[in-house]
């Protein structure tokens, strides 16, 4: 049985990087008929949050990730929150102790910093010098009447191993410079790597897909695992997602959390199928997937060893098509759930007329990339926006169009779809203009943009009232 996990720690937001770990996992796990494992590392205590922990359950389950064994869902491998393991970590220290495997290590934080700094001075790796591996039991004895509280490390073995990796493929480390390391601190809690392995090992985790920043921890692991006497799991370590110019990624170039893409009104879907691409081809030029279609088609050998680049353009441009794959009744439900709890539109005034806001939405569909434009794009429909490249609407061409066009708004009872047709068509009949010349003007002075949806619904939505009044307004700039 293939068996995956995802086990943030809640010391923050969920965000771009860590979400696409969980999505690979997930998507790894539903591909092969696996299961997925939620996981939370909260030995940090001083910087781990309850907030953190309810926002990282809320986040994945809006992106559509379900666990199957998790911290409230539970599973035969409960609890799964480290806080609540410490016993078992214990346990399995004192064991590695008994069997020859780890030792008690007295030195201090004070010393070891020295021993670092000399290390530095004289070009040497820095590394334990496992100079408490062999104590004698009185040198031991000694400490402890000093009141010296030990850490645990572990016996790193002395020899060259390969790893195997699904995506890196083979890799050699020579174990005898990595040296001993810390498994359990003084103060009785367990390292993040004594507590993952055992976490894995007892939870059956046949697969870690993790960031490639861990692939240093990897023969660290598997000398643990063997130890402990555990099956080793299979790596995959994922290219590391980064700036546009190779830069890490910060929250300027998209490290939101995903709690800030859903607020900007992302969806779940398309966050998804972008975060997929970060690392991921299908192997053909398909780009736009639903999230059950990644799910039939993932495959981690399909992951690139490069790092992958975040383009906010791209992930824009996958959102605007994901909306425009929602059903007209989907779109709308989302839309106006989104501009009546963002306070883009008052619940009081959508209220008064909701018919014709839902025909300004539709009429806005295929001009947005995610629900955060409506900010910008009602504005067409309002008093307060500004005309763009007021020029074209002072040359000799717009003022003679669009005086013809006050004119004719002015003879008419109503402006309806039943006259609109006939009031263009003849308006460029008298003022014979053509083409760009033509439209241009006549976008600008109605929507105070050149480009937006098309005029038609946009007049028929305004009525003949404010479309008289806007034609009115650009005639007066000088």
């Amino acid at each position: 049985m293939i068996r995956v996990r995802f086990a943030p720690s809640p010391t923050g937001f969920l965000h771009i990087g860590n979400a696409r770990t969980a999505l690979f996992n997930y998507l790894f796990a539903k591909n092969n008929n696996g299961e997925f494992i939620l996981r939370i590392e909260d030995t940090d205590k001083e910087r781990s949050k309850e907030e953190y922990l309810t926002q990282i359950y809320e986040d994945l389950r809006w992106l559509g990730i379900k666990w199957d064994e998790g911290p409230d869902t539970g599973g035969k491998f409960a609890p799964y929150i480290q806080s609540k393991r410490f016993s078992l970590y214990q346990d399995y220290a004192k064991k590695l102790i008994s069997e020859g495997k780890a030792y008690y290590c007295y030195c201090s934080e004070s010393e070891l910093e020295a021993r670092r700094r000399v290390q530095l001075a004289e070009g040497q790796s820095l590394r334990y010098d496992n100079r408490c591996r062999n104590l004698s039991d009185t040198l031991r004895r000694r400490y402890e009447a000093q009141g010296i509280k030990p850490s645990i490390r572990f016996k790193m073995p002395d020899k060259k191993r390969v790893i195997k990796d699904i995506i890196r493929g083979e890799v050699e480390f020579d174990e005898s410079l990595i040296g001993d390391f810390v498994i359990v601190r003084p103060d009785g809690s367990p390292t993040f790597h004594l507590a993952v392995c055992i976490d894995d090992g007892e939870m059956k985790v046949s697969h870690i897909i993790r960031g490639e920043d861990h692939f240093s921890n990897t023969p660290r692991h598997i000398a643990i695992f063997e130890a402990c006497g555990f099956p080793i799991p299979q790596f995959a370590h994922m290219p590391l997602t980064m700036g546009p110019g190779g830069e890490p990624l910060s929250k300027r170039l998209g490290a939101m959390s995903i709690a800030e893409y859903r607020k900007m009104g992302y969806l779940p879907e398309a966050l998804c199928n972008y975060m997929a691409l970060l690392g991921w081809s299908s192997g053909t030029d398909e780009e736009i997937f639903k999230f059950k279609e990644l799910q039939k088609r993932f495959t981690i050998k399909r992951v690139s060893r490069s790092s992958a680049v975040f383009d906010r353009t791209k992930l824009n441009w996958v959102n605007g098509e994901h909306i425009r794959m929602l059903s007209d009744g989907d779109y709308l439900k989302s839309s106006v759930q989104y501009i009546l709890q963002e306070k883009i539109v008052e619940n009081s005034t959508y209220m008064i007329r909701p018919e014709w806001y839902e025909r300004v939405l539709l009429a806005l569909k295929d001009n947005i990339q995610c629900f955060k434009d409506f900010e910008d794009r009602l504005k067409l429909f309002g008093d307060d926006f500004e005309f763009e490249n007021i020029d074209t609407l002072k040359t000799e061409g717009a003022k003679a169009i669009l005086s013809e066009l006050s004119r004719v708004l002015k003879s008419l009872d109503n402006l309806d779809e039943d006259n609109f047709d006939k009031v263009f068509k003849d308006l460029r009949k008298k003022v014979k203009i053509k083409g760009k010349d033509f439209f241009l003007p006549l976008r600008i002075a109605l929507t105070g943009k050149e480009h937006g949806p098309e005029l038609k619904r946009v007049v028929l939505l305004l009525g003949k009232n404010n479309c008289l009044k806007r034609v009115e307004r650009a005639l007066q700039l000088k």
